[in-house]
């Protein structure tokens, strides 16, 4: 098993599509990217405390790929609006890929310029090494499922 760790906007629609995919073994949404300890959703809202709303990812590679995961990240949002998915704006929607390994970062980079070439506007998705990742409270975690979507 393997972890992958992608934010993408508001997290709940995020696990939402990553949690139905073959080969993915478990989704927990989340916080990462950020400077304050166990921070909380109140917290993270204020666009103070650095981290972004991700999905951590845990995945079986024999059955998906991280390059496949990428292409399903890619799909999924636009990496072309900064610090903002939709209606929802600030820093903690930003795109970003959290890499776990060298291979990831390698890949995400590649993965980036492929998708640069599909676009006219410039890709503000950040690749960064994973950093402390914190789960959301309980209510955030399967939220659309949990609500009937």
């Amino acid at each position: 098993m393997e972890k992958a760790t992608f934010g993408a906007g508001c997290f709940w629609g995020v696990e939402a599509k990553f949690q139905k995919i073959k080969g993915v073994k478990q989704t927990i949404v989340g916080y990462a990217g950020g400077k304050t300890k166990n921070p909380t959703y109140e917290q993270v809202c204020t666009d103070g405390t650095g981290h972004a709303e991700v999905i951590q990812i845990t995945y079986k590679p024999e059955e998906i790929t991280f390059e496949q995961l990428l292409e399903i990240f890619w799909d999924i949002h636009d990496p072309t609006q900064l610090n903002r998915q939709g209606p929802d704006i600030g820093r903690q929607y930003r795109s970003v890929i959290f890499y776990h390994n060298q291979g990831q970062k390698q890949k995400a980079e590649q993965s980036k310029i492929r998708q640069q070439q599909k676009h006219s506007k410039k890709i503000t998705t950040e690749i960064e090494p994973a950093q402390e990742f914190y789960p959301a409270e309980e209510y955030h975690q399967k939220y659309l499922e949990k609500k009937g979507y």
